[in-house]
């Protein structure tokens, strides 16, 4: 909220409200999520299994998980990044 002074001789000042509403927008990428199973962080999927907001895989697609995955085979640009380089990169 800010205050601005009124004209000279009104004697007052005027409130004005600004409000900003934030709204995040998310934009389901196109292709085909939905013929595969994606790699995610588990806790990413289980929340937005819970909440219904969309998780963003290994591949950079963008989906709300809300099936069984084993119903699909596994994406392979998520399974090559996953092996690759996150497997690999684990020290156990």
């Amino acid at each position: 909220m800010t205050t601005t002074p009124e004209t000279p001789g009104g004697g007052g000042s005027t409130l004005t409200d600004e409000r900003v509403e934030e709204q995040t927008d998310y934009r389901y990428d196109a292709g085909d999520h939905e013929k595969f199973s994606h790699y995610a962080p588990k806790d990413k999927i289980m929340q937005a299994m819970i909440e219904g907001t969309p998780v963003r895989a290994l591949c950079g697609k963008l989906w709300v998980p809300s099936r069984d995955p084993s119903r699909f085979p596994v994406c392979p640009v998520c399974k090559d990044i996953y092996e690759n380089v996150v497997h690999n990169d684990d020290p156990s």
